[in-house]
């Protein structure tokens, strides 16, 4: 995270008094001005309110009712902080309604992408800022959609998978540019701030939530929050994947795999592929990283020196590292609506249930559960949006 550097310069005045006295001026402080986040804004389209219905069809026909008003997108680039704490610029789309009326403000933090045209900055059908994105713009809401570390404009660096820090600051300094950018334009910000997110979103949206109300009350007023199918209890999920027998998906892997990938690299562990996995899988690993084919079990790839170190905690290093991104047991002061289906089985319900569990022992009586039967990670996307929309509209209304 950027840092906010205030420099202050005291100029201390004398003069001699009529009885010969030195005496000290009143001293001027003089503030050095706040350094900008946004780095630059760029238009990237005009869409009117019949555009956008017409991108509507078949089971998501109705959201053509929902549809107000035009928008303007534009991708943002802004100066945030790598993994490493150097400073980097990242990127980010914002998505304006087109009318005068105050508008309150949205964070929506994507999922899991596998490329990166998909990161919202490209504005591109496949991403959730062309969908999910539009769909609140054109009800009246300002849209920003954080692309990230490793897409869009930092797209040479790797992207740091469930990494918590990194998401949470990479969000905030994308509100930040946004605030500036807003005020460059003079769009009728009501100076509301929702965050919500599906996924990887969901767990990023609890990060960024976090993160406000630990460092940037003063900044943003954050009305609610809403988080859905997150892996928010990392140390719980950790420990599920190494002694638990999963269906072996090669895609639902590659998701583990990349979250053990980033773990070992941002947190300087730098072990070999074959400290972690039995062959054929190591060598598989060490080609091709978290493009590895894996098709069993992901726990049966495991080395039984790994599973073991982590089930007695001896691996200290990396138990620290899992411990570092959970993310589950803290007590939000926004109210908060967290969405999980109870057969998910790529991010499995306790994530959620245990996040709920531990902030209710903490007290926070302002965040709800809502378990969504029957629904796994990719049908429960629809209920969590259309809950979201419920969620915000009835915040909005008081």
């Amino acid at each position: 995270m950027i840092k906010i550097l205030m420099l202050a310069v005291l100029f201390g005045l004398t003069a001699l008094a009529p009885s010969a006295c030195r005496q000290a001026a009143p001293a001027d402080v003089v503030t050095a001005p706040k350094p900008r986040t946004l780095v630059s804004a760029e238009l990237l389209g005009t869409y009117t309110a019949d555009q956008l219905k017409g991108r509507y069809n078949g089971a998501t026909s109705f959201l053509r009712l929902l549809t107000q008003f035009g928008i303007k997108v534009y991708r943002l680039t802004y100066n945030t902080t790598n993994t490493d704490g150097s400073a980097i610029v990242a990127s980010g789309a914002v998505l304006v309604p087109q009318t005068t009326q105050a508008l309150s403000l949205i964070s929506m933090q994507h999922g899991t992408i596998s490329s990166d045209d998909q990161a919202p900055s490209y504005y591109r059908s496949s991403s959730e800022s062309y969908t999910f994105g539009s769909v609140f713009a054109s009800v009246g809401y300002i849209v920003a959609a954080p692309d990230y570390i490793g897409y869009g404009a930092s797209n040479k660096l790797p992207h740091p998978y469930e990494h918590n820090a990194s998401l949470a600051s990479a969000s905030l300094d994308m509100l930040r540019a946004t605030k500036e950018f807003l005020a460059d334009e003079k769009v009728n910000w009501n100076q509301k701030l929702y965050t919500a997110g599906y996924s990887e979103g969901g767990y990023a949206t609890m990060a960024l939530h976090k993160k406000l109300e630990a460092e940037a009350l003063t900044e943003f007023n954050l009305i609610a929050s809403s988080a859905g199918a997150g892996a928010y209890d990392k140390p719980a999920f950790m420990r599920y994947i190494v002694n638990t027998r999963t269906q072996g998906s090669v895609d639902y892997n590659r998701l583990y795999l990349w979250v053990l990938l980033t773990y070992d690299r941002v947190y300087g562990l730098n072990r070999p592929a074959s400290y972690y996995f039995k062959e054929p899988y190591a060598s598989r690993v060490a080609a091709n990283g978290q493009g590895a084919l894996i098709n069993v079990s992901f726990n049966e790839a495991l080395t039984d020196t790994f599973r073991q170190a982590v089930q007695n905690g001896t691996d200290i290093d990396f138990i620290r590292a899992v411990q570092d991104n959970d993310i589950h047991d803290w007590k939000p002061l926004a109210p908060t609506r967290l969405y999980h289906g109870d057969a998910d089985n790529t991010v499995f319900y306790f994530n959620t249930q245990n996040a709920y569990d531990a902030m209710q022992q903490r007290g926070a009586t302002n965040v709800a559960l809502y378990r969504l039967p029957g629904r796994t990670h990719a049908t429960g996307i629809v209920d969590f949006v259309l809950g979201t929309f419920e969620f915000f509209s009835a915040k909005q209304a008081q």
